[in-house]
């Protein structure tokens, strides 16, 4: 599509920029509001903060319904305790100590206060405190303010979030924050603005969903409420990096991944990989012998039990504030969910007879 790259570039800047921890989702919802609004015939937030977008099918009703998942929260810090106006502070979701310190950051508050994250420097460290990770409560945001000003502005359990930008790398390569998975979020909203001007025969949800990264919570009560005949959750999953090649990891820029394995319904698979090859979309098997650990997992096994299949961007350094992206592996995996919905014929249902060993 003419003018793709550009508006895949602004949508990952304006929805990744925003703070949308676990459990503090708003803002970021509502930037996907505002996206998806003019896309959708119906548009809601659910009693979790799940984002629900339909896009109605043209086949007679009652229509079979398709589910598109992508988690829109992000890793972040909580504040826990304030102490002479430092800020205790600990992981919203899977955070790396290592990659704290020197960290610059926006303590979400009764107003927004940026910080840094710091420890005593090295020159006063006993040397065996300087080859290990430092604890939590090693670990401080300060906001350069008395411990008064603090209190004022600042409460036990306000999010603390990241602040880098969006950098332009070369080649079509972004980096910066919550990559996983407003990537994804994006890749989401470029299927929508596609089926816009398709016809299909099933209803199509969209769903930003909430709190994947503290357990799933989002995608299984989405799921519950949809109650889809399939799903397909996009999600991100681990690049190959110039220390990291094994298994487990995959091409950036090589097209996204499909989940394979019990997480995954065969049929669904199966129509997956045949609509990237008959579209010509690259892409690449990626095997999950048990929990897949993405939004894929909780929607399963949502109600009596629900077709699910993954697809996954590959991004290097995750849970890092410089997550890498390849910007065309976002517009591929828009492009093979769109051609996946379009290709649902009305009448078709996953089931568990006639499976190919293709």
């Amino acid at each position: 599509m003419k003018g793709e790259i550009l508006e895949t570039l602004e949508l990952l800047r304006k929805i990744a920029g925003s703070p949308g921890p676990s459990g503090y989702e708003t803002t970021t919802r509502e930037i996907i509001h505002a996206l998806w609004e003019p896309l959708a015939d119906e548009i809601r937030c659910d009693t979790l903060g799940n984002l629900i977008a339909l896009q109605r099918g043209k086949s007679e009703t009652p229509r079979p319904a398709i589910m598109g998942a992508a988690h829109m929260d992000e890793i972040a810090l909580l504040v826990t305790g304030i102490e002479k106006g430092f800020l205790r502070i600990h992981a919203i979701g899977g955070i790396d100590r290592r990659i704290l310190l020197g960290q610059e950051v926006i303590v979400h508050g009764k107003r927004e206060l940026h910080g840094t994250i710091g420890m005593r420097p090295p020159h006063v460290l006993l040397p065996e405190e300087r080859s290990t990770i430092p604890a939590w409560d090693k670990i401080f945001v300060d906001v350069g303010l008395p411990e008064a000003e603090v209190k004022q502005w600042v409460r036990i359990g306000d999010p603390i979030t990241f602040t880098p930008p969006l950098s332009e790398l070369k080649n079509k390569f972004v980096a910066g924050k919550a990559m996983d998975n407003r990537a994804s979020v994006v890749a989401l909203t470029l299927t929508m603005e596609i089926l816009k001007h398709r016809e299909h025969d099933w209803d199509f949800y969209a769903v930003a969903t909430v709190q994947e990264e503290v357990g799933l919570t989002g995608a299984i009560t989405g799921a519950y409420g949809i109650n889809p005949q399939c799903a397909i959750a996009i999600d991100a999953t681990f690049s190959t990096q110039y220390d990291d090649s094994g298994n487990g990891t995959f091409e950036i820029n090589k097209g996204p991944t499909i989940g394979i394995g019990p997480n995954f319904h065969p049929q669904i698979v199966e129509r997956l990989r045949d609509a990237a090859n008959r579209e010509e979309i690259p892409w690449q098997y990626e095997p999950a012998s048990g929990c897949s650990g993405t939004d894929a997992w909780g929607i399963q096994v949502a109600r009596e039990g629900i077709p699910t299949g993954l697809l996954s961007i590959p991004i290097r350094y995750m849970h890092q504030p410089v997550e890498m992206v390849a910007l065309r592996d976002i517009e591929r995996t828009a492009r093979l969910l769109a051609h996946f919905v379009t290709d649902l014929e009305a009448d078709y249902r996953p089931h568990w007879d006639d499976i190919s060993e293709g």
